[in-house]
């Protein structure tokens, strides 16, 4: 009923409010365990992290462990690889329709620079609130997980923090609208490919865009059925195949267009108005 009501109001007043509330509740929200919780730790922890990703990123990127044979790689380096492979021409169409009036520049600035560092610091302040709660022995974050598994990890970590009726509340929020947001980006850009005659200034139908939040809302029950994260790895690294041509061709798209707009050197203006002399 959220995504499905933001995506009925459409960009402006349905969407970008959402957005907004969730980028200011999640914030709030990192800020306060950051504060909360060993914030030194935290810091030294994220420092540490960042060398020693940028060390072993190649390595860590190629791994598939060939030796022991565990499912680590395989589960979760494909899947997440997959992921954004099915997810890229998606989001690149709802991005795009967000961001008229910038320049490519700002756009991979704004997805990449600050795309990135809300993730890192996402992991950096959760990541270490944790991992200090698993060093310091206040919670066997570890036997928890093994035992009970991620729901009920979250929510004994949570419960760790001051107010933490009022934190688990404002998480569980905060879990909802990331979900909807993201189902928002999803139905719009369906509804707009499968609308006709739809210019870029236009807003596709509101008739097409809840069918669609209705076919992905079933979708998603039906894959938890089938028995949640498993059905939805397999699923991804199954779409993401045949979607590897797509973006080469998407990418050689681009650099065709970039050349004809601006030629060889892409700092020439589009328009020089030679104004004659008095």
């Amino acid at each position: 009923m959220i995504f499905g009501g933001s995506v009925w109001f459409g960009l402006s007043r349905g969407i970008r409010l959402l957005s907004d509330a969730n980028v200011v509740l999640a914030i709030l929200l990192l800020g306060f365990t950051f504060l909360a919780g060993p914030t030194l730790f935290m810091i030294n922890g994220w420092t540490n992290s960042l060398g020693q990703m940028a060390t072993n990123f190649l390595t860590m990127s190629m791994w598939t462990d060939p030796v022991t044979g565990s499912s680590f790689s395989r589960d979760w380096t494909v899947f997440y690889w997959a992921w954004w492979i099915a997810y890229a021409p998606m989001m690149g169409l709802f991005v795009a329709r967000i961001s008229r009036g910038r320049t490519i520049r700002e756009l991979i600035v704004a997805e990449l620079v600050w795309g990135s560092l809300g993730c890192w610091v996402f992991f950096a302040v959760w990541g270490g609130y944790a991992l200090d709660l698993q060093i310091s022995g206040a919670l066997d974050v570890s036997a928890v997980l093994s035992a009970e598994g991620i729901p009920a990890t979250v929510q004994a970590i949570l419960g760790t923090l001051p107010f933490s009726g009022l934190v688990t509340a404002a998480f569980v929020a905060l879990c909802f609208i990331f979900l909807a947001t993201t189902l928002d980006s999803a139905a719009y850009v369906l509804a707009s490919v499968t609308s006709r005659s739809l210019s870029g200034y236009q807003e596709p139908k509101r008739s097409i865009r809840i069918v669609w939040a209705l076919i992905l809302a079933l979708v998603g029950i039906a894959l938890i059925q089938l028995g949640g994260l498993k059905p939805v790895q397999t699923s991804t690294i199954v779409v993401a195949l045949p979607l590897i041509p797509v973006l080469g061709l998407l990418t050689w798209s681009l650099m065709r267009w970039l050349r004809e707009d601006f030629g060889t050197d892409p700092r020439r203006d589009h328009l020089v108005i030679d104004t004659p002399a008095e």
